[in-house]
């Protein structure tokens, strides 16, 4: 004990006489640092500062403030917005027939491009100024997920000038020349706009762009000009065959030094008219047989003025972080909101035809076989929901989340995949049989082309979210690696102790904590609310500490390393996703006033997440490369084993059955996929299928037990069944007509489309 007593006597003096613990602590971990902290390439380090750290920040560092969460508000829609989504959205959605689009004309019809163009589709982004829409983040969002409920085709028409392109960038960083000439104009439609970023040699690596724009003098109008001589390769550009302004990523040079003593300025974006000379607009892409355009285009030896570039002269080589910074749209919006609609869509088809679709004399849904894979939608479904409210409320909030928005583009994009691949195996031959009736089969179709686009999900998984995260979001190692690159001078050293005795204490906190948590099971863990949820808040604290304290570890241990152990950093990427999805989740039950109907799902939705999150620290652990370190981070993380479960078989067939009835909690998971009169794109027809068979449930339960009483036949065809009840009188001659009626929407529902031939 004495010894004991020594040690710790040695270690306060150590820590606690400042001349001392710099002597023999800070300055070896100076030199440790300098050697072990991963080099950034500029490209990497723009990607790093672009975007600002949010609510994952919290979630990174071991103890999330829940009120902050809870304080943000909550997203909505302003009297104009709303009305926009009730008059033009409803008339654009009853002009759209999808089938017509995407197998006849492989185009939009001509009057719903200028209804679009019209009505300002192309512009909810633009400020009103220029005669745009300015409609909040979550209005966009809301708009795109209604039309694609009905049309991805349409709703990625709609949504590519409002995401990534001359709209956004202009409006950010445009000269005030530059917005006085285009946005105006793309307002109204007169110009539609196209960014061009991805090419042969340059995909999800966008930073390495080759196209090149060469500084020189040149002839433009007459006059002698300094400009750029631009020579590019793009593909996979949408809205590019009918574009009029390309928005252009290239590699800015400046070989003869004209604008200074800098060869390589680097990424830089311009505006170039379509029609100007040289520019080539390629030919159409077929993206899956999905009808909106995308294709090509190049030029070589381009010449265009200076001012030409986004931002003037002065935004030469900034490109970069402005794309970075602008991919929130199109990560953290438009491609989630594909998915949500995707959702909504599953879930109300798929609980009204499993309801309407009868095998061995009962609906479908009631086999828990199918209800396995239903569960699963629905809670899909609401977390997609959760996760498009509180990742357009960041981006209205001014903040730029850029790892927020990178996690929603990967797990929500996935998460569509899932909820549309789960309804196809339910709804079996009404999914692949093509049709106007077809409701699943263009949006199956679609989802590889979310998945792949803004970055493709692999590598935004597997060096993104962690990658990024990891250093923007943790409260030491940024700085640390600032000063790390300055010179062991006295300030420098100082600077560095302050940051090394910070993250000391943060790193103890954290590993005390988590296995505080671990070993109570989070019951002194504090939340911020009572009632059923109150356990998920605890359960997170804990993870979250647990992620700090693996996060931590990892990087002290592996350093540099980290960036090429992909698989490990995925699973920690993981868990923070895991753990955004579950806030995401949470914030949307209280939001929506903690209503008791939605409690099944509630549940179903925060088990997963937290069995998922634990499953990604158990395979992070156990891949460790270092044994020993693997067994200590076993002990402190989890001393008494993984707990965390997934939900239970009973949990499952509750949710269904809660499901498969009208009911205000069915309503608000599948509001995106909106009632309007003339809709024939097959909704209508199952919805209406589902009410009529439902409110006719006491008659076939009725029929149900005059069979089991012998009083009618037990096999017969659903017409002869209500025919023979007539005559023996346990039906009324009104409850027959109502049984033929719902029988004949029945037949409606799950008949699919038949041509004479294709």
């Amino acid at each position: 004990m004495s010894i004991i007593i020594l040690i710790l006597i040695a270690l306060a003096i150590l820590f606690g006489v400042r001349d001392l613990r710099i002597r023999f602590i800070t300055r070896p971990v100076f030199a440790f640092f300098k050697k072990v902290l991963p080099p950034l390439s500029t490209t990497e380090k723009e990607a790093m500062e672009a975007g600002d750290v949010w609510w994952e920040g919290e979630l990174f560092r071991g103890k999330p403030d829940w009120n902050k969460l809870h304080d943000y508000g909550k997203p909505g829609l302003t009297v104009e917005e709303q009305a926009f989504l009730d008059n033009q959205v409803q008339t654009a959605l009853a002009m759209i027939d999808d089938f017509d689009i995407v197998h006849n004309r492989k185009d939009l019809p001509p009057e719903l491009w200028e209804y679009f163009k019209k009505e300002g589709f192309f512009a909810l982004i633009i400020p009103k100024k220029f005669g745009g829409r300015e409609f909040s983040a979550y209005a966009n969002s809301t708009i795109v997920a209604k039309i694609a409920s009905r049309s991805i085709s349409a709703a990625v028409t709609v949504m590519v000038p409002n995401s990534l392109g001359p709209g956004e960038l202009l409006t950010h960083y445009g000269t005030q020349e530059q917005k006085d000439r285009w946005l105006p104009s793309l307002a109204v439609g007169n110009d539609i706009p196209c960014f061009a970023l991805t090419g042969p040699e340059a995909g999800s690596d966008a930073g390495a762009i080759p196209d090149i724009g060469v500084v020189c003098r040149q002839s433009f109008n007459g006059e002698d000009t300094l400009g750029i001589s631009l020579t590019w390769n793009k593909r996979y550009i949408t809205l590019a065959p009918v574009a009029t302004v390309l928005g252009l990523a290239f590699q800015m040079k400046d070989p003869q030094g004209l604008l200074g003593d800098t060869p390589d300025i680097g990424i830089t974006c311009a505006l170039i008219p379509t029609d100007h000379e040289g520019v080539v607009i390629g030919n159409r892409h077929n993206p899956l047989s999905m009808a909106f355009m995308n294709g090509t285009t190049s030029g070589k030896e381009v010449f265009i003025p200076l001012d030409w570039i986004i931002g003037g002269p002065q935004y030469a080589g900034r490109g970069w972080r402005m794309l970075v910074e602008c991919l929130s749209a199109g990560r953290g919006i438009s491609l989630p909101a594909l998915a949500t609609a995707s959702g909504h869509v599953a879930t109300k088809t798929t609980t009204a035809y499993s309801y309407v679709r009868q095998q061995f004399g009962m609906p479908i849904g009631y086999f828990e076989g199918v209800q396995e894979a239903m569960a699963r939608i629905i809670a899909n479904t609401y977390q997609l929901e959760a996760a498009r409210r509180l990742t357009t409320l960041g981006i209205d909030l001014k903040v730029k989340p850029s790892v927020v928005t990178a996690i929603a583009k990967y797990h929500m994009t996935e998460l569509g995949r899932d909820v549309v691949e789960d309804a196809m195996d339910i709804q079996s031959g009404k999914g692949i049989q093509l049709g106007p009736k077809n409701y699943l089969g263009h949006a199956f179709m679609a989802n590889p082309i979310s998945i792949t686009v803004e970055g493709a999900n692999i590598l935004t998984r597997s060096l993104m979210i962690f990658g990024q995260g990891a250093t923007r979001c943790h409260p030491y190692v940024l700085a640390e690696m600032e000063a790390a690159s300055m010179d062991d001078s006295a300030a420098g050293l100082d600077r560095f102790d302050n940051l090394l005795m910070g993250h000391i204490g943060y790193s103890c906190r954290n590993a005390l904590s988590t296995f505080a948590n671990a070993l109570t099971g989070s019951r002194f863990s504090s939340a911020p609310v009572s009632g059923q949820t109150k356990s998920y808040y605890r359960d997170m604290n804990r993870i979250s500490a647990a992620l700090a304290t693996m996060t931590d570890v990892s990087m002290l241990v592996m350093g540099g390393d980290l960036k090429r152990k992909e698989m490990i950093s995925a699973r920690l990427g993981d868990v923070l996703s895991q753990l955004y999805l579950a806030s995401a989740t949470l914030k949307h039950f209280e939001d929506n006033g903690r209503q008791h109907d939605d409690l099944p799902i509630v549940h179903y939705v925060m088990q997963q997440r937290l069995h998922f999150a634990a499953k990604a620290l158990q395979d992070a652990i156990r891949n460790f490369p270092s044994k020993i370190i693997s067994i200590l981070l076993k002990v402190i993380i989890f001393p008494l084993g993984n707990h965390f479960a997934m939900p239970t078989d009973k949990s499952a067939v509750n949710l269904c059955m809660g499901m498969m009835q009208p009911s205000p909690a069915r309503d608000r998971l599948t509001f995106l996929c909106g009632e309007f009169a003339g809709d024939k794109s097959g909704i209508a027809e199952v919805e209406a299928a589902f009410n009529a068979k439902y409110q006719a449930k006491a008659l076939y339960k009725k029929l149900k037990q005059a069979q089991r009483n012998k009083q009618l036949p037990a096999k017969l065809p659903m017409v002869d069944l209500f025919d023979a009840a007539l005559s023996e009188n346990i039906i009324t001659d009104e409850e027959h007509t109502q049984l033929i009626e719902a029988d004949k929407l029945r037949l409606d529902a799950i008949n699919v489309d038949e041509f004479s031939s294709l």
